[in-house]
C-alpha cells in the first residue's frame, strides 16, 4: 500500500500574500469579461444614441394618460435625435400628472409634466421647496416663467387655463426651449382618444 504524504503548501502559498494574488487574478478575469462582452461603460459618453439607454413608447404613454387625465395632454413631436426613454404618472399636490421624458441630442435628461395641479405645487415638485423665480420665457408664443430648482435644475412652467406644464431638465436651456416649442405647437389629443 503506497501512502502519499502531504508537504504542505509551496511557500508562496504561507502568508497573507496569496490572497491577494488570488483576488487581484479574480479582478483581471472579471475586467476581461467586461470588456470582452461589451457590458462595461463608464457613463461619460452617454448620449441619445448610446443603446445603453432605454427605450420608452411616449406616444403611447400620452394616448394613455389622455384617456385617464382629468386634463387635456398634449403630445410634442419628437426632436429628431432624442432618445424617448421614461414615463410615469404621479401625484403633484394631491392632483395627477403625467410625465414623459427624452435624452437629447447633448445628453441630457429633459422631463414634460403635464397636470391640472396649481402652479405652487408644480413648482414644490419640479424644484423643491426653495425653488425660486428667475424671470420669463417665451416659448412657442406662450409665456413660461423661468424657475432655478435644486440641485441646478432648471424649469419652465406654462399655465394654459386648464393645465399647466412643466418642462425640466439639467442641460442647457435650448432643451427646454425645443420641447417647451413642441408641445405648445400640438392640440390636446382628440377627445376620441381621451
Amino acid at each position: 500500500m503506497l501512502v502519499v504524504m502531504a508537504t504542505g503548501k509551496p511557500r508562496i502559498l504561507q502568508d497573507g500574500r496569496d490572497m491577494i494574488w488570488t483576488v487581484l487574478a479574480l479582478l483581471a478575469l472579471c475586467m476581461f469579461v467586461l470588456f470582452a462582452s461589451g457590458n462595461w461603460t463608464f457613463g461619460l459618453k452617454a448620449g441619445a444614441g448610446d443603446d445603453k439607454v432605454p427605450a420608452f413608447d411616449v406616444s403611447a404613454a400620452l394616448a394613455a394618460d389622455a384617456r385617464s387625465m382629468p386634463f387635456p395632454v398634449r403630445r410634442p413631436a419628437t426632436p429628431e435625435g432624442w432618445k424617448p426613454n421614461s414615463g410615469s404618472t404621479q401625484m403633484v399636490g394631491g392632483k395627477v400628472s403625467s410625465n414623459v421624458g427624452w435624452i437629447s441630442t447633448k445628453g441630457a435628461y429633459v422631463q414634460l409634466t403635464q397636470t391640472d395641479a396649481t402652479e405652487d405645487e408644480l413648482v414644490a415638485n419640479l424644484g423643491g421647496y426653495d425653488a425660486r423665480g428667475a424671470g420669463r420665457q417665451d416659448a412657442g408664443g406662450q409665456s413660461w416663467v423661468v424657475y432655478e430648482g435644486e440641485k441646478g435644475n432648471t424649469f419652465w412652467i406654462a399655465d394654459l387655463g386648464d393645465v399647466r406644464i412643466g418642462v425640466r431638465s439639467q442641460g442647457p436651456d435650448a432643451d427646454i426651449r425645443t420641447i417647451a416649442e413642441a408641445v405648445i405647437a400640438q392640440q390636446p389629443l382628440a377627445a376620441s382618444t381621451r
